[in-house]
């Protein structure tokens, strides 16, 4: 029996009258962590995300991007899922085309090759919160926001942006979402306290600091790291970036660092216990100050199934 294989659309009045100026992209964000630090794969000299056309002899999306990955990073890429799809109108601020970009987060483990792994809180260093609240929130981004806030145009305009600095900042007593990257960074670039405003016509203001990138590759960063920090709270997905064998402090400052919050040390350990995410291997880490510490793995099963419901991270409460 022949293969099935897709009607050829090419002539037909539906294609005939499809724009020619739109353009697909595949995007990559893909992390890892590396000595207790997360970590995003660039290209174009830390400024853009891997990147390229969707073209006619990709055989899927996904298939398309981790050739794309692989030939301009030398990456292997492990685990993907859809992200997003990006299509507003000038996105890229260059030319007439419309520009459709099909986004993919990935998790991995850094190789040794050339690619251009950074820190991600280069890109967001107001996202960073292990140390606790950092400085730049009340030193620089509030005074800004709460300046851009008062110059809305009547009374309603400026109490909704009170309101969104508040709930994305915890300003006036709200406590700190970690999720709401990508609406902290939109407040940002709406308010014109990020260098990609002025390139789409927002009003110069003083940037926050803060590594820009190319086009709205930031703000695709900014949803590849919501989507990760609220996925590790019930899915056990931050194993793919885990060495086969690991210690529970190890295990505890990669989702520490992920989620850019402290944790509970003997809360965590007992949420550990009890979903039983790992199990012992018998050998120790060696270390060069104290005892040694057990070296765990996760359980087989878990693997297998990838997902425990119920899961919640003790993330440690910081106004």
């Amino acid at each position: 029996m022949p293969a099935f294989r897709f009607p050829v659309l090419a002539h037909s009045p539906l294609t005939d009258s499809l724009p020619r100026s739109v353009a697909a992209e595949l995007v990559a964000v893909l992390v890892a962590v590396t000595h207790g630090e997360p970590r995003v794969l660039t290209t174009e000299s830390a400024c853009a995300l891997p990147a390229g056309p969707f073209e006619v002899e990709h055989r899927s999306l996904q298939s398309g991007l981790r050739a794309w990955v692989e030939t301009q990073t030398r990456q292997p890429v492990g685990y993907m899922e859809q992200l997003y799809t990006f299509a507003d109108r000038d996105r890229s601020g260059e030319g007439a085309a419309r520009v459709i970009s099909v986004c993919y987060l990935g998790l991995t483990r850094e190789s040794g090759g050339p690619g251009g792994w950074q820190p991600w809180y280069r890109y967001f260093p107001w996202e960073d919160w292990r140390g606790g609240r950092p400085a730049m929130v009340d030193t620089l981004i509030l005074p800004r926001l709460r300046g851009w806030a008062e110059q809305g145009a009547d009374n309603a305009r400026r109490d909704m942006r009170r309101q969104r600095v508040s709930m994305t900042f915890g300003r006036d007593g709200d406590a700190w979402n970690e999720d709401m990257v990508l609406q902290r960074y939109e407040l940002l670039f709406e308010a014109g306290l990020v260098p990609e405003a002025e390139r789409h016509g927002h009003e110069a203001a003083q940037c926050v600091p803060g590594q820009a990138m190319r086009h709205d590759h930031r703000r695709i960063l900014a949803t590849g790291i919501a989507r990760l920090r609220a996925k590790i709270k019930y899915r056990p997905v931050v194993f793919e970036l885990m060495p086969a064998e690991f210690t529970l402090l190890q295990l505890q400052v990669a989702v520490e660092a992920l989620a850019g919050r402290g944790l509970h040390k003997q809360n965590f350990r007992r949420l550990i216990e009890q979903q039983n995410l790992v199990e012992e291997t018998g050998a120790m880490a060696a270390s060069s100050a104290g005892r040694p510490a057990k070296l765990f793995r996760f359980r087989g099963d878990v693997l297998l199934e990838r997902a425990i419901s119920g899961s919640k991270l003790p993330l440690a409460r910081q106004a």
